[in-house]
């Protein structure tokens, strides 16, 4: 009998040279839900309200192999001029990256361990919101390859920018 994992190829997998993420612990930081004219908002609409969502990925080494991350969710639903509800969500994690190349780190800290999160982060929004007297928002789900890569345009695009001097 054989000894190792495989994949049908005679390649053997080594756990020990094996890419990982593991997710450490994952806590909230900082979390804000206003609802400022209820009960007044909580009456029904005549048209469906403006929801906007801003989304900010942050991280930052804590040792050799571990990062924070962080989900920055700013959220507000508003019928006409009236705010119906607010919310900031700051979701953290703490993430051990193994055997990862380092031509890789960056892009895996910045998309891998954000999707990883985001599932939590969305429930503790409908919740709040919930329990705010309204339906629960369900934060459509998040690309966060394509924000990575807006985000690397927009700082090659500053870095390209002529400064004033």
């Amino acid at each position: 009998m054989a000894n190792g994992n495989g994949n049908g190829s005679g390649a053997t997998f080594d756990e020990n040279t094996a890419p990982a993420i593991n997710a450490l612990v994952q806590y909230i930081k900082d979390f804000s839900f206003e609802n400022p004219n209820a009960p007044r908002s909580l009456g029904p609409q005549d048209k469906p309200p403006n929801i906007q969502i801003q989304v900010n990925v942050n991280a930052r080494q804590v040792a050799e192999t571990e990062f924070e991350v962080n989900i920055l969710l700013e959220g507000s639903a508003k019928a006409e001029s009236d705010v119906l509800f607010k919310f900031e969500l700051d979701y953290a994690g703490l993430f051990r990256l193994v055997n990862i190349p380092q031509s890789d780190m960056h892009p895996v800290v910045m998309i891998e361990c954000p999707r990883l999160l985001f599932p939590f982060a969305r429930h503790i929004i409908a919740e709040a919101v919930r329990g705010g007297g309204f339906p629960p928002l369900y934060i459509d789900p998040i690309d966060f390859a394509a924000l990575y890569r807006q985000r690397l345009s927009q700082v090659a695009a500053n870095a390209e920018a002529p400064t004033i001097a």
